[in-house]
């Protein structure tokens, strides 16, 4: 059974205010794309990766996989109006009948060898893996007026990160059952699996660098991350 990475490319990063997607903003010589396509690139147990982009932005997808020689990706396609919608599109170009697939947000280019190696081998005992790691901060629930609804236990909370691992058919499933539902939309794919009770869904633990670059101020997060890693 081969094991794939989808990497969602597609966004158009406005919360970051550059003037091009974050996803091909350079950090240290590299784009963040290249980054994320690295880690899964030179990791022994993913077979094949296929990365979903922006139609605007293919001809870019392609001369970073090109330049980088990353022969291990085998599709470039075109995503969807939403995050919910590309990954589909990925999900709907794997041409295996079985496998292990792997979604991750490409402007998390910090993913650890150990996470994806983790989400890997649950894969072997579970259908769904999420990673996510302790919330250190008290987290509230508000109503429409913002005002505090609830405030859970923070020992129950956990702040989601990618890949999120899945058994092809179980993915599959669970974007085709929303793909009927126009109102129902989730910010991630483990959202659906849950939502159709597809599977118990493993939680394994992510990595405080596996950060997801959203704003200016995470820009310089990543520099410094680099710099860290490169004096290692």
């Amino acid at each position: 059974m081969k094991t794939i990475a989808i990497i969602l490319a597609s966004g158009i990063g406005a919360r970051v205010g550059l003037d091009i997607p974050k996803q091909f903003f350079e950090i240290k010589g590299k784009s963040v794309l290249e980054y994320s396509i690295l880690a899964f690139h030179n990791h022994n147990k993913i077979d094949e990766i296929i990365i979903v982009s922006h139609p605007d932005y293919i001809f870019k997808v392609e001369e970073i996989v090109k330049n980088g020689n990353f022969n291990k990706v085998t599709q470039i396609i075109v995503g969807g109006e939403t995050r919910q919608e590309s990954a589909y599109n990925g999900i709907n170009a794997v041409q295996e009948d079985n496998a292990k697939i792997l979604i991750h947000d490409a402007v998390r280019p910090f993913v650890t060898s150990r996470i994806i190696d983790d989400c890997i081998n649950t894969l072997n005992e579970f259908k769904a893996v999420n990673v996510a790691v302790e919330s250190s901060d008290t987290i509230i629930e508000v109503d429409e007026e913002n005002c505090i609804k609830s405030i859970p236990p923070r020992k129950c909370l956990k702040r989601v990160q990618t890949p999120q691992g899945f058994d092809l058919a179980i993915i599959k499933k669970a974007h085709e059952l929303a793909s009927q539902k126009k109102d129902l939309f989730f910010t991630d794919d483990c959202g659906l699996v849950k939502e159709f009770n597809l599977a118990k869904i493993k939680v394994i633990e992510g990595d405080e660098n596996n950060i997801k670059i959203t704003y200016p101020s995470d820009i310089k997060l990543a520099e410094n991350i680099i710099s860290v890693c490169d004096k290692i």
